[in-house]
């Protein structure tokens, strides 16, 4: 559940005006969760259609991120807004990795050998990895080695799973290729607040997935836990901590429940101030428990247990450019262009793309993205939103190595709106640095969104979800 997009921004949204000495009242607390800037809904088709050799002329490819994309699932959760889809009838993965591995090769082309190519990080989501069979998964992880380049036994490897498809022989094969973390999506192990998400599973066959999972000796497990559910109190809430920390994971997700346009959950209409309420109290109470049982706030939703070596980047924290995106629901970034293919989350939709990926023969040219640098006022705004949104906070001497410049010349207004609100940590700068306050954390999702530049809002805004 580590991508879940946003959706348009709307006025009110905006970091309200405010004159001299006079607070402002507080924007609603869960607005996105901003896990990458822009978003896809701002990305437009791209009329040039550039070239990928093009594309990734000149960009450093030392140090570069790995994601494959599979766009598969059992089931689709109510509160799920990624591009997935129910179901891979008549072959359909058996397609879909063919398209990979063409893909992967016209990207290894495109990056060429005039320089060295080498990546530090690699990671398998979706939708659902592990929706695959165990032979699938080996020849997903040829197409990450032997097409793409990496070598998945000396780099950090992330894959996502569900607890119906943790089994035994997959397992095996992602300890055998390398994986170091396993991202297990539980959201609540109360049968109850699981059916009112529209995720029916059983409280027994998750434990037994945990179980399957410390065997297979991954060094990493991940749980993600949700907060906000209908119905779901402190208790309840507690009841499921407990639940995971019974596990010793090394880290743990909380994520706020969203309702999304196109899902399952999306024709409710809850009552917005109670239930914001309702997700800043549970938030509070799970980040004071874990934070009391030793784990370490990595940002608004990650919690880490102090001794596991880092997976690579943290939530928010590819300040660097050079990603690879594989996959029909993937994004590549470079410094000047972050691209990818068509976005949706209705069910026909996501099936029709999905179908055009499977039938696409040339993946040598990059159709839709958005054009971020390396100059202007963009890559600022992501450094900013990317450092800002982690706990360690951003580092002035690095922003200034980068841009010339500080964020509070670059962002007065923003900063110093943060900083009546209380969500800056005043301290902070003696260290060097700009970061959150605790009260700052718990309000990313408000935060994150006012850093979002007019163009971007106005693309977001203008997309249709579909």
């Amino acid at each position: 559940m580590n991508e879940g997009p946003a959706t348009a921004l709307s006025a009110r949204q905006a970091p309200p005006a405010h004159g001299s000495g006079e607070r402002a009242r507080d924007p609603r607390p869960y607005q996105h969760y901003v896990y990458a800037y822009p978003h896809k809904t701002a990305y437009e088709e791209l009329d040039d259609a550039p070239s990928l050799r093009d594309v990734w002329a000149g960009e450093p490819r030392d140090a570069l991120a790995l994601y494959l994309h599979i766009p598969f699932c059992e089931v689709r959760c109510g509160f799920c807004n990624l591009f997935t889809r129910i179901g891979a009838p008549d072959g359909l993965t058996t397609r879909y990795l063919e398209a990979l591995e063409r893909q992967a090769l016209a990207v290894r082309e495109a990056l060429g050998d005039a320089e060295p190519v080498a990546f530090a990080a690699a990671a398998f989501g979706g939708g659902t990895p592990t929706f695959l069979t165990a032979g699938e998964l080996e020849r997903l992880c040829d197409i990450a080695e032997k097409r793409a380049g990496a070598d998945l036994s000396a780099v950090p490897l992330s894959v996502e799973a569900s607890p119906a498809t943790a089994t035994v022989d997959r397992l095996a094969v992602l300890a055998d290729r390398g994986a170091t973390r396993l991202s297990l999506g539980v959201q609540s192990f109360v049968e109850a607040e699981a059916r009112a998400a529209v995720r029916p599973q059983r409280r027994a066959d998750v434990e037994a997935a945990l179980g399957r999972i410390r065997d297979a000796g991954i060094p990493v497990l991940n749980i993600d836990l949700i907060y906000g559910i209908e119905g779901q109190t402190e208790e309840s809430w507690r009841h499921s901590l407990r639940a995971a920390l019974a596990w010793r994971p090394e880290e743990l997700y909380l994520y706020p429940l969203y309702v999304r346009p196109k899902t399952a959950l999306g024709r409710r209409e809850p009552d917005e101030a109670a239930w914001d309420t309702q997700r800043l109290r549970l938030y509070r109470h799970g980040r004071d428990l874990l934070l009391a049982e030793g784990y370490e706030q990595v940002s608004m939703r990650m919690f880490r247990r102090p001794g596991p070596p880092a997976q690579g980047p943290d939530d928010h924290a590819c300040q660097t450019d050079g990603m690879v995106g594989l996959g029909c629901g993937a994004r590549s970034y470079t410094s000047r262009l972050h691209y990818s293919f068509d976005y949706a989350v209705d069910m026909r939709e996501t099936r029709a793309i999905v179908d055009r990926y499977t039938g696409t023969a040339d993946f040598s040219r990059a159709h839709r993205g958005f054009r971020i640098g390396p100059a202007g006022d963009e890559p600022r705004r992501r450094h900013l939103l990317q450092s800002l949104l982690q706990a360690a906070g951003l580092g002035l001497a690095e922003y200034r190595a980068r841009f010339g410049s500080c964020p509070a010349d670059d962002f007065p207004a923003e900063l110093a709106d943060f900083a009546t609100r209380g969500w800056l940590d005043g301290a902070a700068a003696d260290a060097g640095l700009l970061r959150l306050s605790p009260e700052g954390l718990a309000h990313s999702d408000a935060l994150g969104p006012a850093l979002f530049s007019p163009a971007v809002r106005a693309r977001m805004s203008a997309y249709e979800p579909r």
